[in-house]
């Protein structure tokens, strides 16, 4: 089945940012806590679900797989639906203009 669109779940937004490149598993954590400045720490229980999921919807597939660790990268419907869900994200910090704009008439 493929990826129907919708917001992604954080997991899958940074695993997706992470696979910019290919990677393996132990590679991805690492990438993820990197590229989220250390506010995401995945545990493999939680990257290897993701994984399994988003391969199945054709947004990562398996790049190598030398019988040790296997490497992901993503395909371009994980590229787009990537675009789209950091779309959204602008989207929603754009609107949230109003926060600031209360703030500073306080």
């Amino acid at each position: 089945m493929a990826y129907s669109g919708g917001p992604m779940t954080e997991a899958m937004y940074y695993v997706l940012l992470a696979l910019m490149r290919p990677n393996h598993g132990y590679q991805l954590m690492h990438a993820i806590t990197e590229v989220s400045n250390g506010r995401l720490n995945m545990g493999p229980g939680t990257l290897y679900g993701v994984l399994s999921r988003m391969q199945k919807d054709g947004l990562i597939s398996l790049a190598e797989n030398d019988g040790r660790r296997k490497t992901y990268e993503i395909t371009l419907e994980g590229k787009q639906a990537l675009q789209v869900e950091y779309d959204r994200l602008k989207a929603l910090i754009q609107d949230s203009w109003v926060l600031e704009e209360d703030a500073r008439n306080e």
